[in-house]
């Protein structure tokens, strides 16, 4: 992503809504707003091995494993407002488990993108599944959305919630059940 371009569309932003650039409080805000959203969007560049780091290691438990509470903030493809929440992770491993800090790494790999919550719950699941090697993943997102709480419907307390199982998550209920029961 180019700095210089995404602060120069920033600043046509500030002109094309009525305000003025050069007021003392905007002076840098398209340099600001720019590295915000570089940052914001620092996923594009991130590639999910080095992030994992070989952060696998052998183990002989086939128990499940959950992380709970992951703080998620991402946004909204489709209006490039933020939507804020938690992510609820677990596999079954499979001779391997994974470092306990890179499951949150993964989740931060996918949620500094351009997203919907449908889709990002299922990248994580997938990624997790895929890089483990797990007999089953699954990932509940919890979020709430500046696009319907600060425009359109303006509904201050809805929270929108996915789900995503994989392997032995989907295929079994009492697994399935296990899980949600543990999160609750």
């Amino acid at each position: 992503m180019s700095g210089q371009f995404v602060e120069e569309s920033y600043l046509k932003i500030l002109q094309d809504i009525g305000e003025d650039p050069d007021r003392n409080g905007l002076k840098d805000t398209p340099k600001r707003a720019a590295k915000a959203m570089q940052f914001l969007m620092q996923g594009y560049g991130m590639d999910i091995d080095e992030v994992i780091n070989n952060a696998l290691f052998d183990s002989d438990t086939d128990e499940m494993v959950i992380v709970k509470n992951i703080e998620l903030y991402s946004m909204c493809e489709h209006h490039m407002l933020p939507f804020i929440g938690k992510c609820h992770i677990a596999y079954l491993p499979k001779n391997k488990v994974i470092g306990l800090s890179k499951i949150a790494r993964v989740v931060e790999v996918f949620a500094r993108r351009l997203q919907i919550q449908e889709n990002l719950t299922n990248e994580i699941a997938n990624c997790i599944l895929e890089k483990t090697g797990a007999a089953g993943a699954a990932v509940i997102i919890e979020a709430q959305h500046m696009c319907m709480m600060m425009r359109g419907v303006e509904k201050q307390n809805s929270v929108m919630t996915t789900s995503c199982m994989l392997g032995t998550f989907r295929k079994s209920p009492s697994t399935r059940n296990e899980f949600l029961s543990l999160i609750s």
